[in-house]
């Protein structure tokens, strides 16, 4: 139990296979049992990590619904694990406050209690019969049984995340959270949630870590797709809007368990149950090695392929960060961001549409830096204010989802 405890806040320091139940991978828009599936959250799996003397826990992870849906089912995933790992009971409820669930529903893969996921593989639940609100907390809970030796997981989630002791059994089923005794700040496994919702479908924010959240307010849902989907659920019949943000993410190079934004776009955008939109906010992790003409062509190649899928993408200026705690800033690298940014506003052939996330939140006497009232402290990443600009200053209607709000 301390290894993991001291992993994670180690981190925050930082910037078909042998199964009990089903293993499938969550194909876009599968309707294999006649439901039209949608995902109301996601996030995309961005760590792997060893633990030692882990079995017989239960983590208990909020996560907060986009649009709603007349039944739900979960996505699992051992993505970087170097072995596999058994979910011996698995429950999803509507969050009654902290770590309470109102009523856990217990759910089945295959029709069976317990599933296997190989390393490197993912599962999706059966669906059950739960009605899923718009903007609310659902509950999912894990039940591990055996040795866990490896955690695939979504690290600084900004969402206080519940674990019983090791050793402790079983308690996914509770309703209580007093079995829940520790905390950490990242969800393990859990890689999405779907409801069916008939005719709605999904916008996907693929982004870095200003899209993932990091320095919103933890347990508030302050991130900008967060506040996009509240817009987005005042209307009818509503959509889902899922978040890919991987902090430290890149267009145009990354890591084993960090892919950059082309190599992550087919698990984490294209194969989205219900997506049909993309929302690309990347390129400032890019900027200080790798030119504008890379980070363009890796933006037109993610464009080509999305659009090849059928869906509508909407590109993101970057934003400003001079003075940025960390360093990196140059001229140089301010010379390509607004060499990036001139072509996310004028590459109609390129993009269906563009939100303008640098006019949002520059300061304009000085549109080099973040506005002072949207900065978190560090001049890079936004505060809950800066969140709201950039959801605020979508434009609806160029997300196309057909519905009749703005």
């Amino acid at each position: 139990m301390h290894g993991i405890r001291g992993r994670l806040a180690a981190l925050l320091l930082a910037v078909s296979a042998v199964v009990a139940g089903t293993v499938a991978p969550a194909a876009a828009g599968q309707q294999g049992d006649g439901r039209g599936w949608t995902g109301t959250w996601a996030t995309a799996a961005s760590e792997h990590y060893e633990v030692s003397g882990m079995s017989e826990v239960t983590v208990r992870m909020p996560v907060h619904t986009s649009v709603g849906g007349s039944s739900v089912r979960i996505r699992l995933t051992n993505a970087y694990a170097t072995d596999p790992v058994t979910i011996g009971h698995a429950t999803v409820g509507l969050r009654n406050g902290g770590s309470a669930v109102a009523r856990p529903y217990d759910l089945r893969f295959g029709g069976k209690r317990a599933v296997t996921i190989p390393a490197g593989g993912q599962a999706v639940s059966d669906p059950v019969g739960l009605t899923v609100p718009a903007l609310a907390d659902l509950v999912v809970s894990l039940h591990l049984p055996g040795q866990v030796t490896h955690i695939t997981d979504h690290w600084w989630a900004q969402q206080t995340v519940y674990w019983t002791d090791y050793g402790a059994g079983d308690h996914a089923a509770d309703t209580s959270g007093d079995a829940y005794t520790w905390t950490t700040t990242s969800w393990p496994f859990l890689s999405g949630v779907d409801v069916t919702a008939p005719r709605t479908g999904s916008v996907v924010a693929l982004g870095d870590s200003i899209t993932d959240g990091s320095y919103s307010t933890a347990d508030t849902n302050q991130r900008w797709p967060d506040l996009l989907s509240a817009r987005l659920n005042a209307c009818l019949p509503g959509a889902g809007v899922l978040n890919a943000g991987i902090t430290s993410n890149r267009i145009t190079a990354g890591t084993a368990t960090n892919p950059s934004a082309l190599d992550r776009l087919e698990r984490d955008v294209l194969s989205q149950p219900g997506a049909r939109t993309l929302i690309l906010f990347e390129g400032i992790n890019d900027l200080g090695g790798a030119s504008a003409e890379q980070i363009i062509a890796g933006m037109t190649a993610i464009a080509a392929r999305a659009h090849q899928r059928g869906m509508r993408v909407v590109g993101a200026t970057i934003t400003p960060y001079k003075d940025f705690t960390w360093g990196g800033w140059t001229e140089e690298t301010e010379a390509r961001r607004q060499q990036v940014n001139a072509f996310v506003r004028g590459s109609g052939k390129v993009f269906d549409d563009y939100a303008d996330f640098d006019r949002a939140v520059r300061d304009p006497a000085d549109p080099q830096r973040l506005g002072a009232a949207y900065d978190s402290g560090d001049h890079l990443h936004p505060n809950d204010a800066g969140m709201k600009a950039f959801a605020d200053s979508i434009d609806l209607t160029s997300l196309g989802l057909g519905r009749g709000c703005s």
